[in-house]
């Protein structure tokens, strides 16, 4: 498949000759990108995708990124919600700046609107001028299912190919991930569905429904049913602290795709193989591997990065549960929304505010 720009380079630039004369500058357009128009530049290229977020794993392994820790603001009034900064900076072919701005309100779905909305603003490599700013949650569910599919394909690598998969919570971001995985070569003699809520379990099935999902579609009263009977489990939920403690479930050895961090009990943990997407930022904000490194004091029971396992510095065993916890980092939001930026643009369709910038010259 042809991509409308270059996969990014996983070799980071060179340092940048400090004799060399300096470019001239512009200030740039400002551009805003509908969740419509992300959507549609999205659709369809979820392979492209997938590689794109494959090749900035490789380049924040390789060291050509600024990945800071997300910050969290929190409301001693709503006690459930919280609103994240992800800022970010990533090198190779992409050379671009910016912050994510997500807000995660559960209470939303009570209303019937989802959970979590978000902007992207990408800023100018050269003039650090922000030059767009994206609607956002479509591109974050977007890396979210790609660092998710990527991580299955090569973390099934040795093992029995999963034929059976589970999700337990059935939100946008699960959608997202089933779309993911069949579009990138997946096929299931059964799928699981689990969530609290009956009918949002219920909107899950009728989406795979429509969608011509093959295989036997299961609704599980318990988590347990479900997890027992799933070679690939995909947590995709809003729990703020494990719900699934017994490791004697997990005795089938499935691979787990644990998106949103907190479902699981340390003990389940310790008694994997773990893999994230960034030590750091994964053990920290109460997650399952934060708690597992506090009930042992070390990191011992990490295996390694998907990055470690895409260039061959670590295996994947094969006697135990696989757990892939992916904090998200705000490169890949960049990279995804930097492609939706770029193909816009080609297709000529991007919204420039004019005269954003207005006070550009220096003494009036």
């Amino acid at each position: 498949m042809t991509a409308t720009r270059p996969t990014p380079d996983p070799t980071p630039n060179p340092a940048p000759d400090p004799s060399a004369a300096p470019e001239a500058v512009t200030v740039p357009s400002f551009a805003v990108v509908s969740g419509a128009q992300v959507q549609e530049a999205l659709h369809g290229r979820e392979r492209e995708v997938v590689d794109l977020v494959e090749a900035v794993y490789r380049l924040h392994g390789a060291g050509d990124s600024v990945n800071p820790p997300s910050y969290f603001l929190r409301f001693p009034d709503r006690p459930s919600s919280r609103i994240i900064a992800l800022p970010a900076s990533i090198g190779g072919q992409v050379r671009v700046d910016g912050l994510k701005w997500i807000s995660s309100f559960p209470e939303n779905t009570a209303a019937g609107i989802p959970r979590a909305s978000a902007v992207l603003i990408l800023n100018d490599h050269d003039t650090g001028y922000p030059f767009a700013c994206l609607e956002s949650s479509v591109i974050s569910a977007t890396r979210t299912a790609a660092s998710a599919a990527l991580a299955a394909d090569r973390l099934s690598d040795g093992r029995e190919r999963p034929r059976r998969v589970g999700f337990v919570g059935t939100g946008l971001i699960a959608r997202y991930i089933h779309t993911y995985l069949s579009a990138t070569g997946w096929s299931f003699e059964e799928t699981g569905v689990h969530d609290l809520s009956a009918d949002s379990a219920a909107g899950f099935r009728g989406y795979l429904e429509r969608t011509g999902a093959g295989g036997r579609i299961t609704v599980h009263d318990s988590a347990e049913e479900l997890v027992r009977s799933s070679d690939l489990l995909v947590f995709a939920t809003v729990a703020a602290r494990p719900h699934v403690h017994e490791p004697k479930w997990f005795a089938h050895n499935p691979l787990v795709l644990h998106v949103s961090l907190r479902d699981l009990a340390p003990e389940i943990l310790l008694a994997s193989a773990n893999f994230v997407d960034d030590v750091e930022h994964c053990l920290k904000a109460e997650t399952s591997p934060h708690l597992a490194e506090r009930l042992t004091g070390g990191r011992d029971f990490l295996d390694g990065t998907l990055d470690d396992v895409l260039t061959g510095r670590a295996t994947v065993p094969t006697d135990r549960p696989v757990v892939f916890s992916p904090f998200g980092l705000g490169v890949l939001d960049l990279a995804v929304g930097r492609f939706v930026h770029d193909e816009v643009a080609r297709r000529g369709e991007l919204r420039v505010v004019d005269d954003f910038f207005h006070e550009l010259r220096r003494y009036g």
